[in-house]
């Protein structure tokens, strides 16, 4: 399971009756891939996987699966109370995907050697590989993220926490470790252009994309610009429109998610709003989000 391009991280739609909507799923999948995704990250961080039921997980997963139909890796998410986190394990894997996003257990801080155990255990409910998310709860020591990529089904590690001095002493140790070589690293900062030239230079080169579920053309502009080495392009963008986007997101805890689908819905797919604890955007706000998606279009040359 090896990634290149742009990751796209989908929303969950959701219907006027607050179901989740397959049909509107599969589209805004299909739209992804179609514009050039490198894999599918589905019911994860952007697709309200705090705000999901391990049903709905296994239903987008299903989806998203048969949408992609073997075109990119598909991935969903599981976390929380290891129990939980074990039975959404079992469930994505049972649905077809080719990986598990593995969130951080649920409120309490534990031990390092209590991480390791729990993705030992939620690791050993199904086959498909892992990649764990190092956010929240889950802060690893040099030594931790070792002995985690060490696990035979763990396939990656995505960073949350934004710690690049931590980040490279990490990547730096797991490097080292016989097949070290291919493990795969992964920004998960919120709208991760911001820092991705930053991760590009301790080795991480992969990140999600948020911006890619409602502008592919800017976030394929982007990418392009960050592996051509196009600083002029590079600053260009994060100047005029992640920049300013950065900006507007951080005006409301939770609009990392909230204004990607309100994103998705002013380019012409009605995905539904954010469920609680989220809000969605004032029209204000959406109002100027749309100007940021015309000009980012207009400076990717889109």
């Amino acid at each position: 399971m090896k990634f290149q391009g742009v990751l796209f991280f989908p929303v969950t739609p959701f219907a006027a009756d607050g179901s989740l909507d397959e049909e509107r799923l599969a589209q805004h999948i299909d739209s992804g891939v179609a514009a050039g995704a490198g894999g599918v990250f589905v019911a994860c961080g952007t697709g309200e996987f705090h705000a999901l039921t391990s049903e709905e997980i296994e239903r987008a997963t299903r989806v998203a699966v048969g949408t992609t139909a073997g075109r990119v890796p598909v991935l969903a998410a599981a976390g929380g109370p290891t129990p939980v986190a074990r039975d959404q394990a079992a469930r994505v894997a049972r649905a077809g995907a080719d990986g598990i996003l593995l969130l951080p257990p649920y409120l309490v801080t534990s031990p390092q050697r209590g991480l390791v155990r729990y993705v030992e255990e939620v690791t050993a409910a199904s086959e498909v590989p892992v990649v764990f998310y190092q956010r929240g709860t889950a802060r690893l020591t040099t030594e931790t993220a070792a002995e985690i990529a060490a696990l035979p089904k763990v396939a990656g590690l995505k960073d949350g926490l934004g710690d690049i001095e931590r980040m490279h002493r990490i990547v730096r140790a797991v490097r080292a470790v016989p097949g070290g070589a291919d493990f795969q690293f992964f920004n998960g900062l919120p709208t991760a252009e911001m820092t991705a030239p930053a991760y590009k230079g301790v080795g991480v080169e992969l990140y999600s994309s948020a911006v890619f579920a409602f502008a592919p053309e800017i976030a394929l502009a982007f990418h392009r610009a960050l592996a051509e080495d196009d600083q002029a392009r590079i600053d260009t963008l994060l100047d005029e429109f992640y920049g300013p986007l950065v900006r507007l997101r951080d005006q409301v805890p939770g609009y990392a998610v909230a204004l990607v689908k309100a994103g998705v819905a002013l380019r012409g797919l009605d995905v539904g709003g954010v469920r609680a604890p989220l809000l969605d955007p004032t029209p204000e706000h959406v109002a100027r989000l749309a100007k940021l998606i015309d000009h980012g279009l207009e400076v990717a040359g889109a």
